[in-house]
């Protein structure tokens, strides 16, 4: 495996990291409507597309996830914490588990301690399989090597989720109960579609992670801005495609050595240059 790369010195980013009240609120808010919209489909005689609306949900709850584990929300690590312990009853995960081994992910950066990374270097097949168990390797893990307030905070995530479904089941209303189902599905697919997909083959390249610009970055809602993100990880997610144009216009070499996470979107997502008229 390849020395991963540093943050390159000579890159204005401090000025991305200021977050507003306003900014805080939006991102809190991010995932609300998805969440909403995938109970109103799972009550309707349209609950077939729920399930997609509920992806959405989860897409959104992992980045706000994301930016509480970093401090990117302007809350300070007890409103973080808040945060991850509503979206774990929501999203079926202990999101504190989460957590600590992100934080170790970005420590060892796809060495022997990376408990996430080391899913990025199964095949497409493997992760797959493993997908399933990659939650309770997490929660494994925290508890065996986290010290006591991690423990502490995983077990009241813990506490949040059984709360939240012992009351679904005892009410047994169908359009919760699907959203159980979903989130089930969802943390056993968490290991191909949030680790797997930015990491894999940048074991070999020596990138930080994989980045996407175009179409697919921005319905990713700008999570494939993985390789900025391991770079700067105090960015918050929403400046990273700023980041990623300094990154880009003022590293030399950067945007050529850049691994995409769908080459194809990219490619379908920029625009054709036009021929020169020739009279």
């Amino acid at each position: 495996m390849k020395q991963l790369e540093k943050p390159p010195k000579d890159v204005q980013w401090h000025d991305l990291t200021p977050v507003s009240r306003r900014q805080t609120l939006g991102e809190i808010l991010l995932p609300l409507p998805w969440l909403g919209l995938s109970w109103g489909l799972y009550s309707s005689d349209f609950w077939y597309l729920g399930p997609v609306a509920s992806f959405v949900f989860f897409l959104c709850a992992l980045r706000l996830n994301h930016e509480a584990i970093h401090g990117n929300l302007g809350l300070g690590r007890p409103g973080d914490s808040i945060v991850m312990h509503g979206l774990s009853a929501l999203m079926l995960g202990a999101n504190h588990a989460v957590a600590y081994n992100h934080l170790q992910h970005h420590r060892f950066a796809m060495g022997p301690g990376d408990h996430e990374g080391k899913c990025g270097h199964m095949t497409f097949w493997q992760v797959l399989i493993y997908g399933p168990r990659f939650p309770v390797d997490l929660n494994l893990v925290t508890w065996r090597s986290g010290s006591r307030r991690w423990r502490r905070l995983m077990l009241l995530d813990w506490l949040g989720i059984v709360t939240f479904a012992g009351v679904v089941v005892w009410l047994s209303v169908d359009f919760l109960m699907l959203h159980l189902g979903a989130m089930i599905v969802a943390q056993c697919l968490t290991a191909l579609f949030a680790v797997w997909i930015t990491h894999q083959g940048t074991e070999t390249s020596g990138l930080a992670g994989r980045s996407q610009r175009g179409v697919l970055a921005r319905l990713a809602y700008l999570m494939f801005y993985h390789r900025e993100h391991h770079l700067f990880p105090n960015v918050p997610v929403s400046r990273l495609p700023v980041l990623a144009e300094r990154l880009d216009t003022k590293v030399p070499g950067y945007a050529q050595s850049r691994m995409p996470v769908v080459a194809l979107m990219e490619s379908l997502s920029q625009k054709p240059q036009r021929k020169p008229f020739r009279a």
